[in-house]
């Protein structure tokens, strides 16, 4: 089973995926994870690009794809999150894909209004030294601004303040209009109220899955 799923900064692609991958036994593939990855193990023109403070080109962040979609832990499927966002990306991955025997089974296109966004990343708060996020709205750390895995502090990140986040769904929006018709003429994309608690939104998710998914 090959998942995309698409929405705007703050709809919970992450959560989602993260619940996906524990019910389905797949992994939660997100760009960034990638990129933090290969740059780590020294990927030097990936570096170049984000040291720079760069747009990543779609041949790099291509490359990057091509090789994760290879490792053994993608044999049975993957959830992608962040990924494609061009119709370029899309159709490179659709030859990828091709190339292993394998297609998008869905594409799940998250949906809230700009107001629910907005509130949910103002009150997001992630560990400075293991990455976790808490949301002092749906998901309080038991300790005022100490997270719960390994007890460092808390804080609000830059783009996750209301004008910037405004910003980001204005790019999201222009990013990902045509790409959400590619998906549409192909029709693999499901529309996803992202207005509800997590668990809501993952046992709708789940109902369009088994109704939609084959089973192997």
């Amino acid at each position: 089973m090959q998942l995309v799923i698409f929405g705007p900064p703050g709809v919970g692609k992450g959560t989602l995926s993260d619940m996906l991958s524990n019910k389905y036994k797949i992994p939660h593939i997100s760009t960034g994870d990638i990129f933090r990855s290969e740059i780590k193990s020294g990927n030097s023109e990936l570096i170049q690009y984000v040291e720079k403070g760069l747009l990543v080109p779609d041949m790099v962040v291509n490359k990057v794809v091509e090789k994760a979609l290879k490792q053994e832990n993608c044999r049975n499927g993957f959830i992608f999150d962040g990924y494609p966002r061009t119709t370029d990306q899309a159709e490179f991955l659709e030859n990828a894909l091709w190339k292993l025997k394998k297609s998008i089974s869905l594409v799940l296109n998250l949906a809230a209004s700009e107001e629910t966004i907005i509130e949910r990343l103002s009150a997001r708060r992630n560990c400075s030294k293991c990455g976790a996020v808490f949301n002092l709205a749906t998901m309080k750390p038991k300790k005022k601004d100490i997270c719960d895995n390994c007890g460092s502090s808390l804080a609000q990140r830059k783009d996750d303040e209301p004008e910037t986040v405004r910003k980001r769904i204005q790019v999201y929006r222009q990013e990902t209009s045509t790409l959400i018709d590619y998906y549409k003429k192909k029709k693999l994309l499901f529309d996803i109220d992202a207005s509800k608690r997590p668990k809501e939104i993952f046992n709708a998710v789940v109902k369009v899955i088994e109704a939609n998914i084959k089973k192997e």
